[in-house]
């Protein structure tokens, strides 16, 4: 089978394609026939030699951690009901909070029984790998939230895919959002989601002007920025107001005076104070596509590369000129 490597940590330049022996399943896993592959920021990050106190990993190595195809082997301990079965899932390897985002970029990978989610008829593959990632952590993350009509919510990276499905979700909740992004065309794109105020974190002071669209700071501050720019979300959530920092766009989670903010009343949750264990994560995945199926949320799937091209798309996310989700093509995807 063909599969992407990283044979050693570096640029996009060290993702090579190469055949591979097909992997077999262990009793409770499947073979999925990948179709599409989830592609990360995460992944770039980890290519590079990033994290590897929370990911150890060792080339070489098959990115990738979500996947949808088709299951065409399964383990003995595994209901035969899912051969033939269109999919979406996570790999064997990944998951919540632990495991490592690997197996994914090949044409066949591993996966638990545990995990699969059957993808509905009214979502393509394309739509459904999209959400994989993002669809149960936007839902998860809203939950927690408790986002209230008529308040203010500033979301960062709104054009990615977390920062989209977030906009949606908060728009159709009541609220008013500002949507915080860098270049015209991501904040074109977060207005046509619905944002009230868009605001480039190329400017200076941008998060004084949030704080003063708002009328002294947001209730609720989603940051999938992280870095210099979460910092400076966390002094724009209002006080008392609530701040969710769940992403590393910037290149690591939120850099900001906690103390301060926690002084002015405001609740700090980080990732895994938000999605834990406790988490249906099959369910929120499904809840997540019927959204989508039902026109209620759309999917922004902004570039697809196929697997021979998996360089551009690594590059394609670190120039910062991806929007919403980045998908590797490998198989005929419906």
């Amino acid at each position: 089978m063909r599969a992407v490597q990283v044979k050693e940590f570096g640029g996009p330049e060290v993702l090579e394609v190469v055949e591979l022996s097909a992997p077999q399943p262990d009793s409770a896993e499947v073979v999925v026939d990948v179709e599409v592959a989830d592609v990360m920021f995460l992944d770039t990050r980890l290519r590079s030699g990033w994290g590897q106190d929370f990911f150890p990993l060792s080339p070489p190595y098959i990115p990738g951690g979500a996947i949808g195809g088709v299951v065409s082997a399964i383990g003995a301990e595994v209901d035969p009901a899912w051969l033939g079965k269109r999919v979406v899932t996570q790999t064997a390897a990944s998951g919540i909070g632990g495991g490592l985002p690997i197996g994914g970029y090949a044409e066949k990978s591993l996966a638990k029984a545990a995990t699969l989610t059957a993808i509905p008829s009214g979502l393509t593959t394309q739509q459904a790998v999209g959400l994989a990632h993002d669809g149960r952590t936007a839902l998860a993350v809203f939950d927690r939230a408790a986002v209230q009509p008529g308040s203010w919510v500033l979301i960062t990276a709104a054009a990615g895919g977390l920062g989209t499905l977030l906009t949606q979700l908060s728009v159709a909740a009541g609220a008013h959002v500002v949507a915080a992004a860098r270049g015209l065309e991501k904040l074109a794109l977060a207005t046509r989601l619905g944002a009230d105020e868009v605001v480039d974190y190329s400017d200076g002071g941008w998060e004084v002007r949030v704080s003063g669209i708002t009328g002294g700071g947001a209730a609720v501050a989603f940051d999938g920025a992280g870095g210099e720019i979460g910092g400076a979300a966390l002094t724009a959530a209002a006080d008392k107001g609530l701040f969710l920092g769940y992403g590393s766009a910037a290149g690591d989670f939120a850099h900001g005076d906690t103390n301060a903010a926690v002084a002015r009343g405001v609740t700090v949750l980080g990732l895994f104070d938000i999605v834990g264990k406790d988490v249906d994560w099959v369910g929120i995945t499904a809840r997540a596509q019927s959204a989508v199926a039902e026109g209620a949320l759309e999917v922004v799937i902004g570039q697809t590369f196929p697997i021979d091209q998996v360089r551009q798309a690594h590059a394609a996310i670190e120039n910062r000129t991806a929007l919403g989700r980045t998908l590797l093509t490998v198989g005929a995807s419906l």
